[in-house]
């Protein structure tokens, strides 16, 4: 593959000065997409905590609140991403429209993801006869979740996913495409690293209470520091620490766990995220 300098991907060191206001143009735009899905994300879920296990509801309330959801939660930590692929871009015609394609690839990535989750947990509800309420098994499959995202932050898929997270530049340059179309594959492709990367903390997050305001945040601050804090190894080993804090804390002590809703037992097989139907249609 031709270097930066080859392809005039890297811009020369002078102008860095008088891109910097583009810069933060973009960053300010990523994040303030990211305080609106914050503040979406808290008006169609507000109430709704049902804790662990709660059902996943009507297909397009569903739907609508993940991809809502996964702006609000991931925007924040892709901003170095987005930067980098925006001053690689600096000076091309297409430079702008080619950065809304990168996001919104790497966007579709985690909407897919949804449409997953949503059929394994609708799949898991019809077959399983109550066995993973929260009162029979449902407990101790929360616990046994976070303790396996504590334990994949170890292995090498993990790394490898974590690395081309953190390295903007390195992804950027070994897998460019150009155009539209290749801004399009080119934040497919890191969604799916980032998916690599995440996947499980999601599923911590359904394990944990999915329409919980509270342990997005959490997550979110999880994902951030993991991917943001200039130490790999410290970032790693402080997000294994506290799903192994949630791990031992939900099949120890649950009530003592804070932010935690607890199921009732009449939760298992009601139609909401948070129990009434008239809910979903918001």
């Amino acid at each position: 593959m031709a270097t930066g300098a080859q392809t005039g991907l890297v811009r020369p060191s002078g102008t860095l000065g008088r891109l910097r206001g583009a810069h933060l143009v973009v960053l300010a735009i990523l994040l303030a997409l990211a305080a609106v899905a914050w503040l979406v994300s808290g008006l169609r879920m507000a109430g709704m905590d049902a804790g662990p296990g709660t059902d996943p509801g009507a297909f397009g309330f569903y739907i609508t609140t993940w991809v809502v959801m996964m702006a609000a939660m991931m925007f924040p930590s892709i901003g170095p991403m987005v930067l980098t692929y925006r001053r690689l871009q600096e000076g091309r015609r297409a430079g702008t429209a080619s950065t809304a394609q990168f996001v919104l690839g790497y966007l579709f990535v985690w909407a897919a993801s949804g449409l997953v989750a949503y059929a394994v947990l609708k799949a898991g509800r019809s077959l399983d006869g109550g066995l993973f309420s929260w009162h029979r098994a449902g407990r101790w499959v929360a616990a046994g979740v976070l303790a396996a995202a504590a334990g994949y932050e170890f292995t090498p898929l993990k790394q490898a996913c974590l690395l081309r997270c953190r390295s903007p530049l390195g992804f950027l340059l070994g897998s460019w495409r150009e155009g539209l179309g290749g801004a399009l594959k080119m934040g497919t492709a890191h969604g799916a690293w980032c998916l690599g990367c995440c996947w499980l903390l999601m599923v911590g997050l359904f394990a944990l209470g999915a329409m919980s305001i509270t342990w997005m945040i959490v997550i979110t601050v999880l994902i951030g520091l993991e991917k943001l804090l200039p130490r790999r190894a410290g970032g790693t080993l402080l997000v294994a620490a506290v799903l192994g804090a949630l791990s031992l804390g939900v099949a120890v002590d649950p009530q003592e766990v804070p932010g935690l809703t607890i199921p009732s037992r009449a939760i298992h097989g009601s139609s909401a995220m948070g129990g009434t139907a008239s809910s979903m249609d918001r």
